[in-house]
């Protein structure tokens, strides 16, 4: 073989190696930070309040049996 062909196609292989490496590089980066937004996610769940004025139901509170309508 050409040492000019054999050089080249050496070339190639080393690019197309050098390509691969980024990509998997760069999905695993991606994956990390998917992972890491995902914990930041669960960190700032915060309850909703049950109430207009922004309290919360207690276990102790009683739900209101009946609806009482306008017309009463």
């Amino acid at each position: 073989m050409h040492p000019y062909i054999a050089m080249e196609m050496a070339r190639q292989r080393s690019a197309e190696r050098l390509e691969a490496a980024r990509k998997a590089s760069l999905v695993k980066e991606l994956r990390k930070a998917l992972r890491q937004r995902d914990r930041e996610d669960d960190l700032f769940l915060t309850p909703v309040p049950d109430y207009v004025d922004g309290t919360f139901r207690r276990p102790e509170d009683a739900a209101p049996a009946e609806h009482v309508g306008a017309g009463h």
